[in-house]
């Protein structure tokens, strides 16, 4: 697959995971935010709660189980770390979640998928 083919799929992906968030009650802040530590695909909001979201699409249900490691769920944590005091408020708690995406099968959503 070429790159451009590789970045259509993801900000499908991201589009498909917004709308899957919005239906759940979720406030969409901001999209592909960027840090010197990494991207933040999604930030949202729900009841005082702010979430950070990685988006992963693959062609495959088998491919999304590689798509996320310790790795990239560090990158997303310490990018979350330095966007944190931006966008929640005094209050509010903040998580990272993982919503995996592949045709044809439902939306995974891992919430809290960083616990470090």
């Amino acid at each position: 697959m070429s790159r451009a083919s590789a970045e259509r799929r993801g900000r499908l992906g991201e589009i498909r995971a917004a709308w899957y968030l919005r239906v759940r009650g979720y406030r969409i802040l901001d999209r592909r935010v960027r840090t010197p530590r990494g991207e933040i695909d999604l930030v949202a909001k729900r009841s005082g709660l702010i979430v950070f979201v990685e988006v992963k699409t693959r062609a495959t249900q088998a491919e999304l189980d590689l798509a996320i490691d310790e790795y990239r769920l560090a990158r997303v944590a310490a990018a979350a770390e330095i966007l944190a005091p931006e966008y929640a408020r005094k209050g509010e708690d903040i998580r990272i979640d993982v919503i995996l995406i592949a045709p044809g099968h439902k939306v995974r959503h891992i919430e809290n998928a960083w616990m470090g």
